[in-house]
């Protein structure tokens, strides 16, 4: 009964995820496409999946800083930032910086966080 629905992810969108799976272990990712708020805009990809935000939360993050934390992200996703993202949103947090109903709770909704 209860069949989850899940929004389909281009193809984009979908090796972010993976990448930062198999490099970060996330507790909670979520990737969003914000393209389609930039069409017309310096840098819009023509085929879509150019503009994102991802919210990454990693014990990986415990005791690195913002950049370091940024670096991580950008490093596992490598080539795709050269060659087919155009702007990338990120909020990094360690698990214990996120309140506990936050840190495991499922897509869905807006991740706020303090600021770090």
């Amino acid at each position: 009964m209860g069949a989850m629905i899940e929004t389909a992810k281009g193809p984009v969108a979908a090796e972010i995820e993976n990448r930062l799976r198999g490099a970060l272990a996330p507790e909670r990712l979520e990737v969003i496409d914000d393209s389609d708020k930039h069409r017309g805009h310096a840098g819009h990809d023509p085929r879509g999946e150019s503009h994102f935000t991802v919210i990454v939360v990693s014990s990986f993050f415990e005791g690195q800083n913002r950049v370091a934390r940024q670096r991580m992200v950008n490093t596992a996703l490598g080539d795709l930032l050269r060659d087919r993202v155009h702007a990338l949103a990120m909020v990094t947090k360690a698990p214990s910086e996120v309140p506990l109903p936050l840190a495991g709770r499922a897509r869905g909704g807006k991740l706020k966080c303090p600021s770090a």
